[in-house]
């Protein structure tokens, strides 16, 4: 570029020079760029090496037997998340029932589970009087609104809520919808530059990698010639295998898939596994997820009793730093802590919650500050129970089908991440031996840090939501 200078070409040399002086300084300033960022990179990680991650201060007697953030997050993660996603997977597209995990007699109840709440009633008297009652009303009520009962894979989508740039099921549900918008309304989108939509209203947002058997949500339009199975037809078109609607019908207007709702039911599975190292604690040999019986749980309270007695063994002695930056209380400490857990003591940790009104603030997460104090925070739990199956598997005879731990939760409504911090946090009691009010206490925590980090969303599933009053029997777990 510079030969092809008029004033290079023409023998100027002072222009000659500038130029290469600009292209020195230019040099220089990258390079000054680059000597900056190489330097920032080393204090970034001289200061994530010398980071001191707090831990809340718990006080009682489990104190030492209890996981630390880290250490829950990697008993989580360490598992065969992939076996809880093909189930779920299959559950989708009708290959499998929840029955494979609760037993035949459940089978009936989980077909009669897809709610008809909300729908237009079907006798002839009934319908003349909703006619009656409708036919003079105007504005919305002079609109259609269809229910959809949905049931999609958590893994194949991320999140619900419709987001730019990323495959969403609200975004695929939306786009699959775009044929039952009417002239006038389709006419307003486009004109503002926007997509040929309706605008999909739902029971419960759920997460990236949380799946629904059974998601109530809706959508309005005032086109009138509309047939149902048209709109179950493109629902179950956009992405075979991911996304499938089990029933479409018409409701009355005033019906709304969140508000109107009464309960959600969720069932989180945790893989369980048998092929984790023996961790030694107190001189003993314990397989990972053992189910103990009441003589463990005894031996690890005798565990706690002994580490009190200690006083080298105190939270504060995880500051005495050896040379390689390492503390070797907290290795000794992590060494001791116990790697199974009781599915039954899980259970009886739950089964503390149920009939309670509760503020589970502790328990949520990324919520915003105004849904962090005073009612917002409270949900009533009307059941908490957990239990050990084993997976549903063609290819596997039972010795080598993997175990799990179900556990199941109905309440009038969740926070957000709620239900997987319960779960992780219930697990990580169960752990440490810790009586059956844990959780309970927990409620009075000053900090979030008192429980455990989210469980993996690959275990979660929206089973159902419910809109009329909750009935026990009908649990999945009794």
């Amino acid at each position: 570029m510079l030969l092809r200078s008029p004033n290079i070409i023409g023998g100027s040399a002072p222009a000659a020079s500038v130029i290469f002086a600009l292209s020195a300084a230019d040099s220089l300033t990258k390079s000054k760029a680059i000597l900056r960022s190489c330097s920032m990179g080393k204090e970034a990680e001289e200061e994530e090496e010398e980071k001191v991650y707090a831990h809340y201060n718990h006080t009682d007697s489990c104190k030492h037997l209890r996981w630390t953030a880290r250490e829950s997050y990697e008993f989580m993660e360490k598992r065969p998340w992939h076996e809880i996603n093909d189930f779920y997977s299959n559950l989708v597209i009708g290959h499998y029932s929840l029955s494979y995990l609760f037993g035949p007699s459940k089978e009936l109840q989980i077909k009669n589970a897809v709610n008809r709440c909300g729908d237009l009633p079907e006798s002839a008297d009934s319908l003349k009087e909703f006619k009656k009652f409708t036919e003079d009303r105007r504005g919305r009520w002079q609109r259609l609104t269809f229910k959809i009962v949905l049931s999609y894979h958590g893994g194949s989508f991320d999140g619900w809520q419709k987001q730019p740039g990323l495959n969403t099921v609200q975004g695929v549900l939306e786009n699959s919808l775009g044929g039952f918008v009417d002239e006038k309304k389709a006419q307003q989108l486009k004109e503002r530059l926007l997509p040929v939509e309706p605008s999909v209203s739902v029971a419960g947002r759920t997460d990236k990698g949380v799946s629904a058997l059974q998601q109530i949500c809706s959508f309005y339009t005032w086109k009138k010639d509309i047939d149902t199975k048209d709109i179950e037809d493109d629902v179950n078109n956009v992405a075979p295998g991911k996304i499938r609607a089990l029933v479409v019908s018409k409701v009355s207007r005033d019906f709304h898939p969140n508000f109107s709702a009464k309960w959600r039911r969720y069932l989180y599975i945790f893989p369980l596994k048998d092929e984790d190292g023996p961790v030694t604690v107190n001189e003993q040999s314990i397989s990972c997820d053992t189910v103990l019986s009441d003589k463990d749980l005894e031996e690890n309270r005798c565990i706690e009793d002994s580490l009190d007695e200690e006083p080298k063994k105190e939270v504060a002695d995880f500051n005495q730093v050896n040379s390689n930056g390492a503390s070797n209380t907290m290795n000794d400490e992590s060494q001791m802590k116990p790697k199974c857990f009781s599915v039954s003591k899980v259970n009886q940790l739950m089964r503390q919650l149920e009939g309670k009104s509760l503020s589970y603030k502790i328990f949520s997460r990324d919520t915003k500050a105004s849904r962090s104090t005073g009612p917002a925070t409270e949900c009533y739990l009307f059941h908490a129970r957990a239990v050990e199956t084993i997976l549903p598997c063609e290819t596997k005879v039972d010795a080598g089908r993997q175990r799990v731990m179900c556990v199941e939760l109905v309440a009038n409504r969740f926070l957000r991440k709620m239900v997987r911090v319960l779960v992780s946090t219930a697990i990580r009691e169960a752990a440490a031996g810790a009586d059956d009010k844990a959780l309970l206490r927990l409620m009075d925590a000053t900090c979030r840090r008192a429980t455990a980090p989210p469980a993996p969303p690959d275990g979660l599933c929206l089973v159902e939501v419910g809109y009329e009053e909750f009935i026990q029997d009908f649990c999945l777990i009794i």
